[in-house]
């Protein structure tokens, strides 16, 4: 139970949907409330079932390519950490849609890699090694943070106008120092566990 939790938590943060929400909201900002919504709704399902289907490949990845739990574990965390540093540092410049009024985006870049990216990509590789028996656990774990990630989305209109520009900036980087405590465990688990081999 404590792993599912735990997964849960991570599985959020890596989503980001804090983060995400301004880059959703300047890229659907021309478009209909209705369908906006209906937008969001296809893009998180098709990011669902991609990392849905990055689970259960997972574990047959790692073993194609003969990886240890030891390697992941610290290869997980340092990513992790460079994530984390993102979100509590993030880059000044501003963010080009590269779309014109009214054009509808699709796949890229809101389900892929916004909120199916690399980092959720090689942490679902990494859950799926670390408990190959529980895999169950890890599809609701999995699910349990889409949904929170899908509400926060749903809701994008009110949380910016409850929390403000700084508001959400203010929880992104709060997210990102739990974060880089959650994938610092992660680097001393795996350091720990290759030097008791």
């Amino acid at each position: 139970m404590n792993e599912m939790i735990s997964a849960t938590v991570l599985l959020f943060l890596i989503m980001d949907p804090i983060g995400n929400l301004p880059i959703f909201m300047s890229i659907l900002k021309d478009l209909e409330p209705k369908r906006r919504q209906i937008i969001i709704i296809r893009e998180m399902i098709i990011a669902l079932l991609l990392m849905l289907g990055f689970l259960f490949v997972g574990e047959h990845i790692l073993i194609f390519l003969n990886l240890h739990t030891e390697t992941v574990s610290i290869s997980g965390g340092i990513v992790l950490f460079l994530i984390a540093i993102k979100m509590i540092f993030p880059s000044e410049e501003g963010n080009n849609t590269g779309f014109s009024d009214g054009e509808e985006p699709f796949l890229v870049p809101l389900a892929i890699p916004l909120v199916a990216g690399p980092s959720i990509l090689a942490t679902l590789l990494l859950l799926s090694h670390q408990y190959p028996q529980k895999i169950n656990f890890l599809i609701l774990a999995l699910i349990i943070a889409w949904g929170l990630s899908m509400l926060i989305l749903m809701l994008s209109n009110v949380f910016s106008r409850l929390l403000g520009n700084k508001g959400i900036g203010a929880l992104e980087r709060l997210m990102g120092l739990l974060l880089v405590m959650i994938s610092t465990q992660m680097l001393l688990d795996g350091i720990h566990s290759y030097l008791c081999i």
